[in-house]
């Protein structure tokens, strides 16, 4: 079954790590990207641009509204994922926990809704 594997952590806080404790953090993800094409269960995986750059958009009463940033004000935004193909949902919960942002973030695992 394929899964979502959404991660979130605080772009703020994010913005302020040493260039050295950002080489770490990018190579505990080549570490895990490795590991989950290894394991035969990656499809896709991308990090997002910051929120800065995000547009929200809204149709009401027929009229497109547009928003510079995110939705919602949050703590944590959303950052990047993986798309994984996992035998259940104990396999995604268990690759979650290993993604480097789990350590300061979080990750949300969703499903994807397959249709016939």
């Amino acid at each position: 079954m394929r899964y979502l594997l959404l991660i979130y952590t605080n772009e703020v806080a994010d913005a302020q790590v040493s260039d050295e404790e950002n080489a770490k953090i990018y190579q505990a993800y080549t570490d895990y990207g490795n590991e989950v094409e290894k394991r035969g269960v990656h499809i896709d995986s991308k990090a997002l641009q910051p929120t800065s750059t995000a547009t929200t958009v809204r149709l009401r009463e027929g009229k497109v509204l547009t928003t510079d940033g995110p939705f919602a004000e949050t703590k944590e935004q959303l950052g990047g994922y993986y798309l994984l193909n996992c035998k259940d949902l104990d396999e995604a919960i268990e690759l979650a926990a290993k993604i480097p942002g789990a350590a300061n973030g979080s990750i949300e695992v969703r499903p994807i809704m397959e249709f016939e």
